[in-house]
């Protein structure tokens, strides 16, 4: 079984920001593959199923963005998944908006929901980075996630979630080379 998790904030006035990319991508994943609807579980909200020949669990954490390895950490006991088996998608300020990058391990740069989940696991566990890039002049961060999408934000957000949804399968086989034929990712 695969824990991938969307990082993001709970609660309506959040659903379209930056922050909620992880949100959205496991939403869209859960719809595409037709996933049950959400249950609320282990301070998350949680969905079980079939993602191509991949037995996966989808989680978003209720906990809001800080906290997210309590929820992180009360499923992955729950159900006895290993750091291998955890993948982890956020948003990320260092990619330009649109690109992705998979990453294995590493440090949180700056990340509050990685920090948190990285606590509470240990730092070896999958990463899908979705690029936002870095807020413009000198907006401060926390103002620029938590903004919602501008329309040029999501005509580039919303056909990349589609790709990644639609690779998801061979992503989770063989993500280095899945994503290199994407074109917008590296590693």
């Amino acid at each position: 079984m695969i824990l991938l998790v969307g990082l993001g904030n709970p609660g309506t006035q959040y659903a379209r920001t930056l922050h909620n990319a992880g949100f959205l991508f496991t939403e869209q994943v859960r719809q595409a593959y037709g996933l049950p609807t959400w249950r609320s579980q282990h301070q998350g909200l949680l969905s079980k199923g079939r993602v191509g020949p991949h037995d996966v669990l989808l989680l978003q954490p209720q906990t809001f963005m800080n906290l997210s390895g309590r929820s992180v950490q009360a499923v992955a006991t729950f159900y006895k998944i290993t750091p291998a088996q955890l993948w982890v998608v956020h948003d990320e300020l260092d990619l330009a908006l649109g690109k992705v990058k998979y990453k294995l391990g590493g440090g949180d740069a700056g990340h509050n929901g990685l920090k948190s989940i990285t606590a509470a696991l240990g730092a070896d566990y999958y990463r899908l980075r979705l690029g936002i890039g870095r807020p413009p002049g000198l907006q401060p961060v926390e103002d620029y996630v938590l903004q919602n999408f501008i329309a040029a934000e999501q005509n580039t957000l919303t056909p990349l979630l589609g790709k990644l949804t639609e690779n998801l399968p061979a992503i989770l086989e063989n993500p280095i080379a899945t994503l290199a034929k994407l074109g917008n990712a590296s590693v």
